[in-house]
């Protein structure tokens, strides 16, 4: 009795931390402290001292503040500006039109940002003017603009999947490949989307757009063209076998310097700010790191972890049945907090189930991001909401309406990774070997 108590004791205080506005991985400390407490004599302050430390200093964690900061200098240049440059006379006569650039653009940036933010953002602040001068509906360039961007969570070299990999101690390159077949494919399925509602809506065919000349397409290809050749240096040394994460992230960082000196966008200013936010960034996920794996080790001692597995094998649940359940849970999850916050926090409880039922780690990688994604655009505090909202200044509800349909697609997406785990784990496979 006493330890039921005791873990209802650990929910409650991590209910009202959360609910008071507390930092998350403030929170996870606390908890955690609390824990031990309860579980151990042994003193919390060593033990949270040696839990801090071993989960921010190693090596694979490098790469995190260096892909953070790439993103942070490439935001300040004049990279969407060329991205929409560039990808519009390609883009522009499929149906659909320039709402295409949404898509690409986002799938592009998020190939150098890895930040949903940064990618949204970036993207956004050309596009959505452009789009709105051409007399193309609300609905769906917000629409698409809010699901294309948690394309950043995806598509290498995501932030998201260092955090994931560093908390369930596995490889970051793999998850980088793993992710890259996914990424692809929802992005083809946004694209597709809008083609149909260019092809078979009354608005959509309306708006076409005058086909470009073959001038206008190779000055594009030009715009694009640096850009392509830093993704080809980041990812492709990842996918080569060439470099690790963190000297790909070191490449990205000289290449981003680089471009920004080419189009005269780097000075003093901006590289002290793109410098105060890789660091505000890469602080906010450490802390995050540090709590939770405070909050698993005081956790461990509570047992809780074994009796959750022990309840599970219980119900005799099916692989697929648990999965459609953690579906369910993160998408509730994710209306409240963050994709990080989410991932981070509930890995103490998720990680051994999901081993347990014999799930490969590095495609539930690629699966707890992907419903991560799907929480951006879910409201309340679908962050993607927030961001679209702060651009254009439209009402939340009507942004949320409009998400929908990219949030249905996600799903699609999700269970066809779900039922074909091949999409994820073939690339990784044969390149890793």
């Amino acid at each position: 009795m006493s330890e039921v108590l005791s873990v209802a004791a650990l929910i409650i205080s991590l209910l009202l931390m959360l609910a008071g506005g507390v930092w998350v991985g403030v929170t996870l400390l606390g908890v955690g402290a609390l824990a031990m407490m309860l579980f151990t004599s042994r003193p919390f302050g060593d033990a949270m001292a040696t839990a801090v430390w071993s989960s921010t200093s190693g090596w694979s964690l490098v790469s995190l503040p260096l892909f953070i900061w790439m993103g942070e200098i490439l935001f300040r240049t004049r990279l969407s500006e060329d991205l929409f440059a560039g990808l519009s006379p390609l883009l522009r006569r499929l149906p659909g039109g320039l709402l295409h650039v949404n898509i690409a653009g986002c799938a592009s940036f998020s190939a150098i940002s890895g930040s949903s933010a940064a990618t949204l953002t970036t993207v956004g602040k050309i596009s959505v003017p452009e789009l709105e001068k051409r007399d193309y509906p609300d609905f769906m360039t917000y629409g698409t603009l809010a699901g294309a961007g948690t394309l950043g969570l995806l598509i290498p070299p995501s932030i998201v999947m260092i955090v994931y990999g560093v908390a369930v101690q596995e490889s970051i390159a793999d998850l980088f490949i793993a992710g890259i077949v996914p990424g692809l494919l929802l992005t083809l399925m946004f694209g597709v989307y809008i083609f149909l509602w260019g092809m078979f809506t009354e608005q959509g065919k309306r708006l076409r757009e005058r086909p470009a000349s073959l001038r206008e397409k190779l000055e594009g290809i030009r715009k694009l063209f640096p850009l392509v050749l830093l993704v080809g240096v980041v990812i492709g040394s990842i996918y080569l076998g060439i470099a690790s994460p963190t000297e790909a992230a070191v490449l990205g960082v000289l290449g981003s310097l680089g471009l920004a000196v080419w189009q005269r966008k780097l000075s003093w200013q901006v590289l002290v700010a793109s410098l105060e936010g890789a660091v505000r960034t890469s602080a906010m996920i450490a802390l995050l790191l540090a709590g939770s794996a405070f909050l698993t080790l005081g956790i461990g001692f509570s047992g809780i972890p074994n009796m959750v597995v022990a309840w599970i094998s219980t119900l005799d649940i099916s692989v697929i049945g648990l999965i459609f359940s953690l579906v369910a849970f993160y998408i509730v999850l994710g209306c409240f907090l963050d994709g990080i916050s989410s991932i981070v926090l509930t890995m103490v409880v998720v990680e051994p189930i999901a081993r347990h039922a014999g799930i490969d780690m590095i495609w539930f990688g690629i699966f707890v991001v992907f419903v991560a994604e799907m929480a951006m655009i879910t409201p309340p505090v679908g962050f993607n909401l927030f961001l679209v909202q702060n651009l254009t200044g439209k009402d939340l509800g009507f942004i949320a309406k409009a998400a929908l349909p990219m949030f249905l697609i996600m799903f699609l997406c999700l269970c066809i990774l779900i039922f074909f785990p091949d999409i994820a784990l073939w690339l990784p496979s044969h390149i890793r070997g």
